[in-house]
């Protein structure tokens, strides 16, 4: 059995003008740098998590939505530093690899305490052990309260002491016991409890007397995953100043010559994780201080195993690389940690196999040492790595223009046949009269890179932003003159078929801030505005594609919150399932069942006018739909979410049988025209009308909306026109002439199966 690489990502931030976001929407469709934890290896017993990816990380949300296919458990950021580091692959482990799973029942762990607790550990099978990481509240306690943990660690440390160089003694099944404990505790601590002295004192008995048993040197396979065990613990326990001397001598000791062959990365990678979260614990940095070795091992080992670069272990110099660029935070370590970067930078390229170990380190020069970066030689990096790996562009539309490191035509195709048909969807949900004053971000820079790890290493270089995140919106100053506003994201590349994380989910948000939200980011920040920006976002993005939120459908059978509560989010202290899940069925809710509040709230957006969008929300709402909400939580969780997908907002046929005939508020369905021909349509508009609005959406082939105000309107008679690529067209005429007016749309690729629907 082969190991599986598996990339995590932690949760973003926003920062001024700028949306950071968690793994959302894919296609079939900006920020303060927030370190993270490294990226852990996954075992071969497991087609899931890795042991490493259970440590006790809480994560608090991220700026953007968590949309369909939500990524693998994320990882917090915990420190301030560079972007994630990545797992290396490996090939097999020993002892147990191959096992069969064994049946796995909950309460066989909840039933027991003591010695009993003990032996059925040792009796279980790894990946049962694996299953308890995703254990049910009710049983959070029974199975990981501190007294239950502080048994297991003694037990381990016996196994320690009589370890024989492989898991006869069932170390690994205890230790990863331990570390389903700590996750779930982290999570779960007010039904849990905390976790003290005791635990401390019993889980380092075990781990001294492992690092002290001989056997625990041992460079073969069956060590591999004791080892890894037990090296995992160190972080799960967040006790990295204590165990530096240990994490230093496995850095020391790794040969990759002997070391590969032995699976020992797998065993070695996980001191990475620790380094990468010691400096959120207390006394690391003195710790450091007094035994600063640590910074020696690390730039040893980038040097001594460069011949991994450009293999599946090649990660593993990328990691040390990472973590070395981490200690440039503190100040006192710069003069020594000055050629050692240098020297690693001088070997790397912006381009190629070692541009991720350069992206790192660039990075850490130019936000820890950036005056000096002439000595690194990285003054004008960002530009490098932009102009060798960003090598394709492709305008989508006269707005739209797609930057991307590797997508072929087929993709682009794909990619903005999502973007251009989602305009129209967006202004029929929204109900805007065009973008709001002072906005001048009329195009769209959409930067595409090839994986994820391709975006957290060089998209952090090149835009100078976290990239712990799914994405990101960086909006700039829309009032700006030459502002070019942009959003970040990535291929994903754990799907079947080729999607890119996010689209529209970022997409939104920029639409959102053209047409619905005045001035940039930080101008709403003023009163919570989060409940709408990520809540609609999330909302157009599921909505346009018609696919259910089956994530939000889950946490509505919560009735965690009132939507009166719900107004109130605010992204930095909220979690992800409040900003996003949260935050799309409050946004749903209001546009089905109150859509007048809506576009109250809407007017003060688009104005600024913050205080008075809050006066609406907390008085002239405040708790009056609190219980209807709830009620309707109840029928979403029944099925109603789910059978009931919002798309474009239903309007009804409109009436006569002369199909060019349209009326205010009605949609005619089913429009045909052949190559080279036309539909038209006309439209009565009373006297005093201020908007109209015609968008059409679907079907096939490639119709352009033309309007002229006196006559039926051609290619060569209009006014104005909509023209993007497919049967996503938009016009909005305000202030129209009294009388008939008149819309055709030209088939300049026959086209049939077309909705055109006209609002006024």
């Amino acid at each position: 059995m082969t190991f599986v690489l598996s990339l995590f990502l932690a949760v973003g931030l926003f920062a001024p003008q700028s949306q950071a976001a968690a793994p959302a929407t894919p296609v079939t469709g900006g920020g303060t740098p927030t370190g993270t934890a490294p990226t852990r290896l996954a075992p071969p017993s497991s087609s899931l998590e890795s042991p490493a990816d259970k440590a006790p990380a809480k994560a608090d949300g991220g700026r953007e939505s968590a949309s369909s296919q939500p990524l693998p458990e994320p990882l917090p950021p915990q420190v301030t530093g560079l972007p994630q580091t990545r797992r290396p692959e490996a090939k097999t482990l020993g002892q147990g690899a191959e096992a069969a799973a064994k049946p796995c029942n909950v309460g066989d762990f909840t039933s027991r305490t003591g010695s009993a607790l003990v032996q059925q550990i040792k009796a279980s099978d790894y990946s049962c052990i694996d299953t308890l990481f995703r254990i049910g509240r009710g049983d959070a306690a029974n199975a990981f309260r501190e007294s239950q943990m502080v048994t297991v660690a003694y037990a381990a440390r016996d196994a320690a002491n009589a370890y024989q160089g492989n898991d006869s003694g069932a170390i690994t099944e205890l230790m990863y016991y331990l570390q389903a404990g700590y996750y779930v505790q982290f999570y779960n601590e007010d039904v849990v409890g905390p976790y003290g002295d005791a635990l401390l004192t019993a889980g380092r008995a075990a781990l001294d007397a492992f690092y002290a048993n001989p056997r625990s040197r041992d460079v073969t396979p069956d060590n591999a995953r004791p080892l890894s065990g037990a090296t995992t613990l160190i972080d799960s326990t967040q006790d990295a100043a204590h165990y530096l001397p240990v994490l230093r001598r496995l850095l020391n000791e790794y040969d990759s010559a002997a070391w590969s062959r032995a699976d020992m990365a797998w065993a070695v990678n996980p001191v990475f994780f620790s380094l990468s979260r010691g400096p959120g614990q207390a006394g690391y940095r003195e710790a450091v201080n007094a035994d600063p070795g640590v910074m020696d091992a690390l730039f040893t080992f980038a040097s001594r195993n460069r011949d991994l670069i450009g293999t599946n272990l090649g990660t593993m110099v990328y990691n040390a690389a990472t973590e070395l660029g981490r200690f440039m935070d503190y100040p006192e370590f710069l003069p020594k940690l000055r050629p050692y970067v240098s020297a690693l930078i001088a070997q790397s390229s912006p381009s190629g196999p070692s541009m991720y170990e350069r992206g790192a380190l660039t990075w850490a020069a130019l936000h820890y040492d950036k005056g000096n970066c002439a000595y690194y030689g990285v003054c004008d990096d960002p530009a490098k790595f932009k102009a060798a790996n960003l090598t394709v562009k492709h305008a989508c539309s006269p707005s739209i223009t797609i930057v991307a490191q590797a997508l072929d035509a087929t993709q682009l195709g794909t990619a903005c046949a999502s973007l251009n048909g989602q305009d129209a969807f967006f202004h029929a949900v929204a109900k805007d009269s065009g973008p709001v004053k002072d906005d001048n971000n009329g195009t769209i820079e959409v930067v595409v890179f090839h994986t994820d790890f391709d975006y957290k290493v060089l998209a952090a270089v090149i835009f100078d932003i976290g990239t712990n995140n799914g994405g990101m919106y960086l909006e700039g100053n829309p009032a700006a003159a030459g502002n070019q506003p942009r959003f970040v994201c990535f291929e994903n590349k754990w799907a079947s078929s080729f999607e890119i994380w996010n689209l529209n989910h970022e997409y939104t948000h920029y639409l959102d801030g053209r047409f619905n939200v005045y001035g940039d980011y930080d101008a709403g920040q003023v009163q919570p505005i989060d409940w709408w920006v990520e809540g609609f976002a999330e909302f157009v993005s599921w909505s346009y594609r018609k696919t259910v939120n089956t994530d939000a459908i889950a946490v509505a059978s919560r009735h965690t919150y009132k939507l009166s509560e719900l107004f109130d989010t605010v992204y930095a202290r909220s979690s992800q399932d409040r900003v996003y899940r949260w935050g799309y069925l409050a946004v749903r809710y209001m546009l089905e069942q109150h859509r007048s509040d809506v576009d109250a709230v809407l007017a003060k957006y688009r104005a600024g006018d913050w205080d008075g969008a809050r006066a609406i929300l907390k008085t002239t709402i405040g708790t009056r739909y609190d219980a209807d909400f709830d009620s309707w939580l109840t029928r979403c969780a029944a099925g109603a979410c789910a059978t009931d997908t919002p798309g474009q907002p239903q309007l009804p046929e409109c009436a006569g049988g002369d199909v060019r005939k349209l009326d205010a508020n009605c949609v005619r369905s089913n429009v045909a025209a052949s190559t080279g021909n036309y539909a038209h349509f006309y439209l009565t508009v009373p006297a005093g009308t201020k908007q109209v609005k015609i968008t059409t959406s679907g079907g096939t082939g490639n119709g352009d909306l033309y309007y002229n105000p006196g006559s039926w309107a051609y290619t060569n008679a209009h006014v104005f026109r909509s023209t993007n690529p497919d049967n996503s067209e938009t016009l909005t005429v305000t202030n129209p002439p009294a009388g008939y007016v008149f819309f055709s749309l030209y088939a300049q690729q026959g086209f049939s199966g077309v909705s055109v629907t006209s609002e006024m």
